[in-house]
């Protein structure tokens, strides 16, 4: 039998106090006795690598229909483990994994280097459907200057390699890279996040620590530069080489914050660099210099705000006394002028023993407490859950064990959306909870708050969901607890939450 509700509205909380029987009279509720749940905000992000097949797709050349199977196993998981965003890489190798007039397909997909999938599909745009069909933030990962990895296989006719000879250098190792210094390189790598952003609704552009290649890539001799940099002299340049090169790098992040600004303010721009800047920043580090080998002034970025997200790789347990994760992550935090977001990368381990467990949960740990106004870390890499239950699960029953928002990046947007318009109706045993919106594209998430007894909980849903029921009675051993309250508000994209009316039900 279904049963009427009368709806009666106060000044706070779309909250809904739901009672079995309607002859009773609204009862006026004090505000300043209501404490609202919140739900938790924080960055659950995890990569997702493409090159050399670490991840996605497990190898090259399968099917479209086993790459696809693939992909939503991956957001599943994600999905399934409280995890809000994909890291996905795009860009490997100066490749594609999505529909590009500008570079080719990528053998990593494919098995060859500039072959369509056949069937036809575009890679990218089915990662972004189906990620934020689960409420999973989709950003792009690309690589500015890697043209082909050592393990790319043929180079194809479409290749930067082939197609600008001019702007690349052969490494050593077997790699290929183009010259961060020369305008045109800066000038192709501009247009590809431009391309992305513009033709795919995704929710980021990320970038990791791959700028000037590591000294290893060419048997740690010098990068091959001396043509740009003797044009660079003879023009009348007059900053050292080090310099010369970092300033490079420094054109290009400045001007690809604020180029994607201008087209679509609301994607963020991340950047994920080496976790040391340079040894003795702080003063018991040591290790690599960044600063100094890959010409990468990742302090810069940060103290100028040309990001919206950071991510240090801070890969070294909490008791590495010459790199440890704390001690770094505070020094970053202390160089974070602009207020950014700070979500540091981590990678302990493979294994599943008790240290490495704890040693993971810790970090998370660490970060909420230094970091309580805008708390997550990135996982490198997807694999390392994926192919680890114990981890997985140990995870999800303990600091994921509810969902969480991405924290909202008010520099970028501070207007909540409008607040959804909800009913209810009791049908047996059950309420059944239902809302719209007036501007259903400005909502990226539900959040459906819930009151059995004392006790709050609360659901995520994704942006298709419009409905939720829920048991009147929640019966745990000999208890039994009443729903009494519902909360339903709408988040958007750079997670803002919306208003909540106070609405009690008789």
């Amino acid at each position: 039998m279904l049963q009427k509700i009368a709806i009666h509205i106060f000044s706070i909380g779309s909250l809904l106090i739901l009672h079995s029987c309607s002859s009773t009279k609204p009862t006026t509720v004090a505000t300043a006795e209501i404490v609202l749940p919140k739900a938790q905000q924080e960055f659950r992000a995890a990569w997702i690598a493409t090159v050399a097949n670490i991840n996605w797709p497990s190898k090259p050349g399968l099917s479209t229909a086993a790459q696809q199977q693939e992909a939503i196993a991956l957001l599943d998981f994600l999905q399934t483990h409280h995890f809000n965003t994909a890291i996905l890489q795009v860009r490997p190798q100066a490749d594609a994994l999505y529909k590009s007039d500008i570079e080719p397909w990528s053998y990593y997909l494919t098995g060859t280097q500039g072959k369509a999938p056949d069937p036809y599909y575009d890679p990218l745009e089915f990662w972004v459907k189906e990620a934020h069909d689960r409420g999973i933030e989709l950003h792009v990962w690309l690589n500015p200057y890697r043209a082909h990895h050592k393990d790319g296989k043929a180079i194809s006719d479409q290749s930067i390699v082939k197609k600008h000879p001019e702007l690349v250098m052969y490494l050593k190792e077997g790699y290929w890279w183009m010259d961060p210094a020369q305008q045109q390189v800066q000038d192709i790598t501009n247009a590809v996040v431009m391309d992305l952003i513009k033709r795919y609704d995704i929710d980021g552009v990320h970038m990791d620590d791959y700028f000037y290649p590591y000294p290893s890539y060419n048997g740690t001799a010098d990068f091959p530069d001396s043509i740009s940099w003797t044009a660079y002299q003879n023009n009348g340049g007059k900053l050292s080489r080090g310099d010369w090169r970092r300033d490079a790098v420094n054109k290009l992040v400045e001007r690809l914050y604020k180029n994607i600004k201008a087209e679509k303010p609301w994607i963020k721009f991340g950047l994920s660099p080496f976790g040391i800047w340079r040894p003795g920043y702080p003063e018991s580090v040591e290790g690599f210099d960044q600063y100094d080998q890959l010409y990468a002034d990742a302090r810069l970025w940060l103290n100028k705000g040309w990001i919206d997200y950071f991510t240090p790789q801070l890969y070294w347990p909490v008791n590495r006394y010459a790199q440890s994760f704390p001690v770094l992550l505070g020094w970053w935090a202390g160089e974070n002028k602009m207020n950014r977001h700070l979500w540091p990368g981590i990678s302990i381990g493979r294994d599943s023993t008790d240290k490495n467990l704890d040693e993971t949960i810790n970090q998370i740990m660490i970060d909420r407490g230094m970091q309580p106004q805008s708390k997550g870390v990135v996982h490198w890499s997807i694999s390392s859950l994926t192919k680890n239950p114990r981890m997985a699960d140990t995870l999800l029953k303990s600091v994921y064990k509810k969902q969480a928002l991405v924290p909202p990046s008010p520099w970028l947007d501070n207007q909540p959306p409008a607040k959804p318009v909800v009913t209810t109706s009791l049908q047996n045993e059950t309420w059944k909870i239902t809302w719209t919106h007036p501007e259903e594209k400005d909502v990226f998430h539900w959040v459906v708050y819930y009151q059995y007894g004392t006790t709050w909980n609360y659901q995520v849903l994704n942006r298709n969901d419009r409905w939720l029921t829920l048991n009147r009675i929640k019966e745990s051993g000999t208890t039994r607890q009443t729903l009494k309250a519902i909360i339903v508000s709408a988040v958007d994209r750079t997670g803002n939450e919306s208003d909540r009316k106070l609405v009690e039900i008789k």
